[in-house]
């Protein structure tokens, strides 16, 4: 597959938010979170639950992939920091936070929305002969169970996540771990597609891949193509 003058053999793709739709199975996980703990009482509707977790968890998920805070931390804030909020008390907080945390991964995982024109991205790439890969921040016990549910996991032919390394993109060492899984070494035959300029299209770049950054809006300061939709990606893909 030829892209700006390069042969490409490895198209690497973001799971959340670029295939699987991470906002709308999130907010379903949520809500299933909220009328099974019973948490009307601290935060009145499933919106303000819904809000309240997502401004601690975005601001916690940025923190982690600049390696400020430990998976452990995220995972236990994420939860801790809302209901603390709601008037808590804080051990009280953390006990909570450490059972509400394998419930949401698991309702979430269950969930099956995808981004639009995510299988018929993969049907296309897949005629091509390129290998597919994810390339993913995601959990690992969370991501695989993802792939499954939602019926991507016979397109893909290789899965790298950041837990199998310890360090996230846009770390380098995460890109040269997936290319050193793939075998091959030119950093021109790898194409990153992602939702988010300052992981997926960042590291991609600064390891020498090639970036398509799904956005409504052209990433700063970084040239790579930018798409609102994978249907538009496919078709630079094809027409390359």
């Amino acid at each position: 597959m030829k892209f700006e003058n390069s042969d490409i053999r490895v198209v690497w793709i973001d799971l959340d938010d670029t295939l699987v739709d991470f906002r709308t199975n999130s907010r379903r996980a949520l809500r299933r979170l909220f009328d099974t703990q019973n948490l009307a009482p601290l935060f009145g509707t499933p919106g303000h639950w819904t809000e309240c977790y997502e401004t601690y968890n975005h601001a916690l998920w940025d923190k982690y992939n600049r390696a400020l805070i430990t998976r452990e931390q995220l995972r236990t804030d994420r939860f801790a920091m809302p209901l603390q909020e709601a008037g808590v008390p804080e051990m009280e907080a953390i006990e909570l936070s450490a059972r509400f945390d394998p419930l949401y991964l698991d309702f979430l995982a269950r969930e099956k929305a995808l981004v639009p024109g995510a299988i018929e991205l993969l049907e296309r790439l897949r005629t091509e002969g390129v290998t597919i890969g994810i390339l993913s921040n995601g959990f690992k016990e969370v991501q695989f169970k993802k792939l499954d549910n939602t019926g991507l996991m016979p397109y893909i032919d290789i899965v790298v996540l950041s837990d199998d390394i310890g360090v996230n993109k846009p770390d380098i060492r995460l890109y040269r771990h997936a290319m050193e899984r793939t075998g091959i070494s030119d950093p021109e035959a790898h194409l990153m597609i992602g939702d988010n300029p300052s992981t997926d299209i960042a590291g991609a770049l600064a390891a020498g891949w090639h970036a398509m950054l799904l956005s409504d809006t052209p990433a700063p300061a970084q040239p790579c193509f930018t798409a609102p939709t994978l249907h538009e990606i496919m078709l630079k893909i094809v027409r390359e």
